[in-house]
């Protein structure tokens, strides 16, 4: 008999089952799907070849997590693959709104709206691996960087109508909407 029972296999359950397991507890996993990974799955789902992800593609908090750091999964063969082009948004007249890991970069494919997506994202950004610990442990915690968590607090918690003015190009707005 379990002494845990975790419903889902996605990242998330996988992590919980796995930390629980180490503790000692005898843990079953239901999934109701026939493959385990919820959206971390990857499948030919178009052309043989070709590989898509059956959900979210990017994992960017899960790279930080305490928990999957804890687990050292490199250890047991996780590889993270950080494709060159992080997300799109293709519009309507062909064009697309184009974000890739680098601010900068990123700016300079959105012609006029790149000195305002800098403005927006530059500041909030610079620093942000020193404050992974602060967003992703416990909620009820004493901040290891207050007056940068602070700042950042501030940057991000802006209104999403107030800063999406500041773009004016559909490419921009795009790639803010999300």
């Amino acid at each position: 008999m379990s002494d845990a029972i975790v419903v889902g296999s996605g990242p998330n359950g996988l992590a919980a089952a796995a930390v629980l397991a180490t503790e000692g507890m005898q843990v079953t996993v239901i999934e109701a799907e026939p493959e385990i990974g919820g959206g971390t799955r990857t499948a030919e789902l178009t052309l043989p070849g070709v590989l898509h992800d059956v959900c979210s593609a990017v994992h960017p908090m899960a790279m930080g997590s305490p928990v999957f750091e804890a687990l050292d999964l490199a250890a047991h063969g996780l590889e993270w693959c950080l494709p060159e082009v992080d997300l799109a948004h293709p519009l309507d007249d062909g064009s697309a709104g184009v974000m890739v890991r680098s601010i900068e970069e990123t700016a300079a494919g959105l012609g006029e709206d790149g000195r305002a997506w800098k403005r927006i994202f530059e500041r909030p950004s610079a620093g942000f691996p020193a404050l992974n610990e602060d967003l992703v442990g416990p909620i009820v915690h004493v901040p290891k960087h207050p007056l940068r968590l602070a700042r950042f607090g501030l940057a991000a918690g802006a209104p999403a109508t107030l800063v999406a003015r500041t773009l004016s190009t559909p490419q921009g707005r795009a790639l803010f909407a999300g």
